[in-house]
């Protein structure tokens, strides 16, 4: 059965194990333990019996924007809507906070297209962004991420 519900700092280990392989083929910036726990909050997970298979953040740039980050799904679960159902869930929480846009930088363009999301150009998003998180990127400068948007 699956279960659906916000992160706890003692998930904080396995959500790094599950997202590791990702992290190692540079799909997913890493994370430090300390930045995860600071961002604890923010985090959506999904498990299957007692067992986390993924997970999704819900960060908040500003008043107005968000962004969907570090979605995971386990390998042998994907395929199941289970990464539908962690983006749907961050994005209630956006209308929730009364964002008005919620953007994602993505290599899975045409999943998050399927969610109603458009693609907007990389000048677009927040300058904070790129300095932020971008920088750390293994393909930084040279990235083939498509950024795109949804407005709520």
């Amino acid at each position: 059965m699956l279960n659906y519900q916000k992160a706890q700092l003692s998930d904080i280990a396995n959500m790094q194990e599950l997202v590791n392989p990702e992290i190692e083929s540079g799909i997913i910036l890493n994370r430090t333990n300390d930045e995860v726990a600071t961002n604890i909050r923010s985090y959506t997970l999904c498990f299957y019996d007692g067992e986390l298979i993924g997970f999704c953040a819900m960060h908040i740039h500003t008043e107005y924007l968000g962004e969907i980050r570090s979605l995971v799904v386990k390998q042998s679960a994907r395929g199941k809507k289970i990464g539908e159902k962690l983006v749907e869930r961050c994005l209630d929480e956006a209308k929730d906070l009364k964002l008005q846009k919620v953007l994602c930088l993505t290599y899975k363009q045409l999943f998050f297209e399927n969610l109603g999301f458009v693609e907007i150009s990389k000048d677009s998003i927040p300058e904070h962004k790129i300095w932020a998180d971008c920088i750390k990127c293994k393909h930084f400068p040279v990235c083939n991420e498509v950024s795109l948007i949804k407005t709520l």
